[in-house]
């Protein structure tokens, strides 16, 4: 399973950065492969682990801040695995170009 997700503290600061950098110890002590990017941050494996991660950030903000708005995004496809970057691989095969993604 493929998720891209995103944890909005409400209510708090304008930058949230220290607060967002909380989260990458959780997601990379986790078993699971992942991409952060400046809107979300994307993570690949087992789905009963994606979920737990993705709860884990939330209920993290969540001690911060009252109000905690979490997206999910969810690409789950039977058999699939290496979809992480092989979807992006799959662009370029098409383009016959490698493109910007980190």
């Amino acid at each position: 399973m493929l998720a891209s997700f995103s944890v909005v503290p409400v209510g708090e600061k304008e930058e949230l950065k220290e607060l967002i950098a909380e989260l990458i110890p959780i997601i990379e002590t986790a078993d699971v492969d992942y991409i952060m990017g400046a809107m979300q941050t994307t993570i690949e494996g087992d789905p009963d682990m994606v979920m737990g991660v993705i709860m884990d950030c939330h209920n993290h903000m969540k001690s911060h801040a009252s109000r905690v708005l979490t997206h999910i995004s969810i690409d789950d496809r039977t058999g699939a695995s290496g979809r992480l970057k092989g979807k992006v691989q799959d662009v370029e095969y098409v383009l016959k170009r490698r493109i910007t993604h980190d």
